[in-house]
């Protein structure tokens, strides 16, 4: 994911609001959408794209262009059909990833079932968590330690592979710092700066937010 991808949000509750807002923050093509009226009216005044209408409705699905959008988030945890529904209609339009907000463990498997990519669980990850993950292209997760400071995971890029810490210079080179290493389901805390990475490898780091994104769309 990141800048260059196009967004849909379908519920603007505070969870999707939030997702929506960080991301349009961000600078990314972003279309909001919810069946009610005065919500969507009052979203208008930070989400420049809002749209009132039945997501649980092919056509409605077909005239927003759906289907052209490179990621859909589902917002409702509330309404299960509703979400269903639209989870199912994104998928058959040809939306590569769609997201879904959970309520339960059960309606999460559910989501899964008909077709939902990703299932989020809004009291364990905010929405503007999720918007900045998504945005943050390259990275495994990402969680805000301050305004200006992130700690990310991240995969060992390609031209990283053979090579040490040391040699990269990472630190100097990136302006990020290595305090831990995820092999496989094992995480290393440190690591040494004079053995070669390895594509089994996933890094944790911690360094500028702004730096940090710059290096998520290399």
């Amino acid at each position: 994911m990141g800048l260059n991808q196009s967004y849909a949000i379908f519920g603007l509750g505070r969870y999707g609001l939030a997702v929506a807002e960080e991301l349009v923050s961000c600078g990314a093509e972003v279309l909001a959408v919810d069946m009610d009226e005065a919500t969507v009216n009052a979203a208008a005044k930070q989400i420049p794209v809002c749209k009132c209408a039945d997501i649980t409705d092919a056509e409605v699905i077909r005239q927003l262009g759906i289907r052209n959008f490179d990621v859909v988030v589902i917002a409702m945890a509330t309404n299960l059909e509703a979400s269903v529904m639209a989870i199912t209609l994104c998928k058959e339009a040809g939306v590569k990833k769609v997201i879904a907000k959970c309520g339960s463990e059960r309606h999460g498997k559910i989501f899964s079932q008909v077709g939902a990519d990703e299932v989020v669980f809004p009291e364990l990850e905010s929405g503007t968590r999720l918007a900045k993950n998504l945005i943050s292209s390259g990275f495994v997760d990402m969680i805000e330690l301050s305004r200006d400071v992130a700690m990310v995971e991240l995969d060992v890029r390609p031209e990283w592979e053979g090579k040490s810490p040391m040699e990269l210079n990472i630190r100097r080179r990136y302006g990020i710092n290595i305090v831990a290493v995820r092999r496989k389901n094992k995480i290393t805390v440190g690591v040494d700066p004079e053995e070669p990475l390895t594509s089994e490898l996933s890094l944790i780091v911690i360094g500028n937010t702004a730096r940090l994104g710059k290096l998520g769309k290399k």
